[in-house]
């Protein structure tokens, strides 16, 4: 992934951090998906009082762009407020991986603006049984 769309993705998933609702937790988290296409779509974490409530940031700009008709995943930027470099939940990879391609890459961001890129495949083997309904559902 050239350099200038890695630095936007990342401009854009710091900016929606600051949109974050996160008055439990106080952790905020922005993001932006890159689909196939060039469409960016972005999100932010949008706590509630009872947590398995909240949506993360990834699930957030992730159902956006489903919801405008893109379907695969070329890349997400993720931005916390964090020191390290924190990767997406289980539930996120889990919905990452529903619209992933073999070379969907994963941005982070951290507090200092340091970036570091993985491949999703790294954090995430798509596991056997995904592949099997994927090939059921056509």
């Amino acid at each position: 992934m050239e350099k200038i769309l890695r630095d936007e993705l990342v401009r854009k998933a710091v900016a929606s951090k600051k949109k974050a609702y996160a008055p439990y937790s106080k952790f905020r988290v922005g993001a932006a998906v890159y689909m196939e296409g060039g469409d960016v779509f972005t999100g932010c974490n949008v706590e509630n009082a009872s947590y398995g409530l909240s949506i993360c940031a990834e699930r957030n700009a992730i159902f956006r762009a489903v919801y405008a008709g893109n379907r695969k995943i070329l890349a997400v930027a993720v931005a916390t407020d964090d020191h390290s470099f924190i990767t997406p939940c289980g539930a996120c990879r889990q919905v990452i991986a529903e619209f992933a391609t073999p070379t969907t890459t994963i941005i982070l961001s951290n507090a200092e603006g340091k970036t570091k890129t993985v491949p999703f495949r790294k954090i995430f083997p798509v596991p056997p049984a995904l592949e099997k309904l994927k090939k059921t559902k056509k």
